[in-house]
């Protein structure tokens, strides 16, 4: 029996919610507000420098980004990612890694130059080849602390890394855009930098660490580590060669930088849209081919199974759900099909060999938390399995 059966004694339902498991996966509340305590400090810089320019540059990057965020989230939807997680990435590009990447740029090119000052460390050498390797170090860094511990059950799919890798990214995409856009010497300058960062660009930082996120699931899926540590490596330079190439077209001139624009650029991100799109496809047949043996073992039923396998027919019965019960119903129902999502791939992770006690132990506990999301919408699940035989 793979799945662990229904006790005797059921477990007490489970209404829709994630404290237990955001604590498990190590997203601390203290931690995500101290890095927001720091964001608001680098903002409060940002606006004592240049305030007009901070107010345009906060407004226009904010509503850039929140479209970069949305298409991360739309990605996400087959099996999203606990809250507090996605917040804790988005705030570590919009705080920790501005503040080592400073650091170190202004480091780097004073080591280089020592006559530099923080206002003039903006060499060709520190901006085509310092800045992204520190840059992407910094973001990079995120990602690695995802490989550890109990963070590392999280990164199920390639979708998952491509949306903590998009997250992070816009964090340090929107802080640095509003640094520069506040840079802007009047309001004219200012509007001038957005169009060229937030119209043509708004995903790029996202896509350069897009190539990290790749390397740490391929690395995920290896057992020896040096093949891991060179997946690692290789990601993390193709990261830095993506943004070299893009920084140092920006200074060498308008037709470098529309021609790595429109020949570079613009092929890598529909690679990536290709690359992410197929992965959530791998995701729904992932849990389509778990689906049998939930039902063999008992813990759906052959109903259930024909509308979990795709996001279309699972989104069809939300919405049957609310139109019976409103939204409490369609909640349940909802947060009973993402358990079913999240055990899936914990099964999947046993069946191709990739598991220790700790997979064996979310299994089972992921298994239980179906039985008690089940008891939860069990009302609203037993309409749903008349309703479509009906």
């Amino acid at each position: 029996m793979q799945y662990p059966v229904l006790p005797q004694q059921p477990p007490p339902p489970l209404a829709p919610a994630l404290p237990t498991k955001v604590r498990k996966v190590g997203a601390p509340l203290a931690v995500i507000i101290a890095l927001g305590t720091l964001t608001a400090l680098i903002l409060v810089l940002i606006v004592a420098t240049n305030p007009g320019g901070a107010v345009v540059g906060f407004v226009l990057t904010t509503v850039a980004m929140t479209v970069v965020v949305g298409a991360y989230l739309w990605l996400d939807r087959w099996e999203p990612e606990p809250p507090r997680l996605l917040i804790l990435a988005f705030l570590w590009g919009a705080s920790v890694a501005i503040v080592i990447s400073v650091i170190l740029e202004v480091a780097f090119e004073y080591a280089i130059n020592p006559a530099a000052t923080t206002e003039s460390a903006t060499s060709f050498f520190t901006v085509a080849i310092g800045a992204p390797a520190i840059e992407e170090a910094a973001k990079g860094l995120f990602l690695l602390l995802m490989m550890t511990g109990r963070r590392r059950l999280e990164l199920n799919s390639m979708t998952d890394a491509l949306v903590f890798a998009g997250l992070v990214g816009a964090g340090f995409a929107w802080m640095e855009d509003i640094f520069y856009i506040a840079s802007g010497e009047t309001v004219a300058a200012s509007l001038a930098t957005a169009g060229l960062r937030l119209i043509m660009a708004p995903f790029a930082h996202p896509l350069f660490t897009t190539c990290i996120g790749i390397a740490v699931y391929l690395a995920l899926q290896q057992r020896h580590t040096v093949v891991k540590v060179a997946y690692l490596v290789a990601g993390y330079l193709a990261a830095v060669l993506l943004h070299g190439l893009w920084n140092a077209s920006a200074l060498l001139g308008p037709k470098a930088y529309f021609g790595v624009y429109l020949l570079w650029m613009v092929p890598m991100f529909a690679l990536a849209i290709a690359l992410a799109i197929h992965s959530r496809r791998r995701e729904q047949r992932v849990v389509a081919a778990k689906l049998p043996g939930m039902v063999a073992a008992g813990v759906i039923t052959a109903n259930e199974a024909t509308w979990l396998g795709s996001l279309r027919t699972r989104k069809a019965a939300v919405a049957a759900a609310s139109q019976h019960g409103g939204r409490a119903a369609a909640k349940g129902v909802r947060h009973f099909a993402v358990q079913v999502v999240e055990l899936a791939f914990a099964q999947d992770r046993i069946d191709r060999g990739f598991s220790d006690h700790r997979v064996v132990e979310l299994r089972n506990d992921e298994t239980y938390r179906v039985y008690a999301a089940r008891a939860y919408a069990a009302p609203t699940l037993h309409w749903l399995t008349n309703y479509r035989a009906g």
